[in-house]
């Protein structure tokens, strides 16, 4: 792999669009080789071991091969193979490969309003700033392509590029939930009863019987539905169910007590009140707004 990055310039269009590129590159550090390389960096990009260096952007630098060592005012992590680095602005930090081992990196920096939202998720804290994705072809994709979009520099770039920067902050969210389910018993448990809750969108469903059956505590199976999906089990239900009902009320010219009665609803009073506090408006009023009229 050859050495590449580009610092990119920034336009008022890239600024209003709330997240855009800063730089983006990738290098493989030999073994026994000076880290990071001299004169190569503006200067408010370079650093020394004994320094360190405080950023005024995000960057995220993914480790595909090889082993080392970051550093923040937090503690000391160690970088294995597949680990990602998340840097935060302001945060003082230093880091480099083993001597022995070298590494692999591909880092992209990135500012803007947009990024200090997605930024603020709980996956990502100065306390932990080394997370460990492992080796994903889907991070190592996304940032062959932000290096394609960052090179050719065609009109529009940075809106793409940036977006697959949310794509990859995406991915990082969804492995860091995945890791408390893989391999374990729950999340076979987790898929059945949510396979189980869309073939029986028409009707209320006990979950803690349902659940139990298959020998698990409701309350821990609870706790990690909700962690897994992000909505608790009847509220997960509740919502294939409203779902279910847009959907008829859009392709079918069924009447809303109908409707309501297929999908297993006590009354349509109720069908009504719920689906207003989920949707925002009534059954009728969502027909007649996504009803296309035909013209005169």
């Amino acid at each position: 792999m050859k050495r590449q990055f580009k610092y990119l310039t920034i336009g008022e269009e890239d600024l209003e669009w709330g997240i855009y590129l800063s730089v983006a590159g990738s290098a493989k550090i030999e073994p026994g080789t000076s880290y990071p390389p001299k004169g190569e960096h503006p200067s408010e990009y370079t650093f020394d071991w004994k320094h360190g260096r405080i950023l005024r952007e995000y960057q995220l630098n993914y480790i595909s091969e090889g082993s080392g060592i970051f550093e923040n005012r937090h503690g000391k992590f160690p970088v294995k193979e597949g680990s990602l680095l998340v840097i935060l602005p302001g945060d003082w930090h230093r880091y480099r490969p083993n001597k022995q081992t070298g590494w692999v990196e591909h880092y992209v920096g990135f500012k803007g309003k947009i990024a200090d939202h997605f930024l603020a998720n709980s996956v990502f804290t100065r306390q932990q700033s080394v997370l460990l994705p492992g080796i994903k072809e889907e991070i190592i994709d996304t940032h062959l392509k932000i290096m394609d979009l960052v090179e050719k520099e065609q009109p529009g770039y940075q809106q793409i590029a940036s977006g697959m920067v949310v794509k990859m902050l995406g991915y990082l969210i969804s492995f860091e939930k995945q890791k408390g389910f893989s391999g374990k018993p729950i999340a076979k448990v987790i898929e059945e009863v949510r396979f189980y809750m869309r073939q029986h969108l028409n009707q209320e469903i006990n979950l803690e019987e349902l659940v139990e059956k298959r020998n698990i505590g409701y309350s821990y199976f609870r706790r990690m539905f909700r962690k897994f999906t992000g909505v608790s089990p009847g509220q997960y239900h509740l919502q294939l169910r409203i779902m279910r009902a847009k959907e008829m009320l859009v392709s079918t010219d069924k009447s809303i007590k109908e409707i309501s009665l297929d999908l297993g609803f006590q009354t349509i009073h109720y069908f009504s009140l719920i689906f207003k506090k989920k949707v925002g408006v009534t059954p009728s009023e969502f027909r007649k707004q996504t009803t296309i009229q035909p013209r005169k």
